[in-house]
């Protein structure tokens, strides 16, 4: 998968507040469960195969960049 990162403006994850914390946690893992419940066509559509979308959705939820925005 390929991840694309840009310069914006954000709190880097280390200094965001503990709600804040919570709230991406829970976003990040409410995207991954959506992703894995994409079919075939939707996610040839985005340009990833079931077995990437698969990993993505086993990643645990602490484990996405602090690039990510939910």
């Amino acid at each position: 998968m390929t991840y694309i990162a840009h310069s914006t403006c954000h709190r880097p994850a280390a200094r965001r507040n503990w709600l804040q914390s919570i709230t991406h946690a829970f976003a990040v893992a409410r995207q991954r469960r959506a992703l894995k419940g994409l079919d075939d066509t939707a996610l040839t559509d985005i340009g990833i195969s079931r077995s990437e979308a698969d990993a993505e959705a086993r990643r645990p939820l602490w484990d996405a960049p602090s690039t990510w925005r939910c």
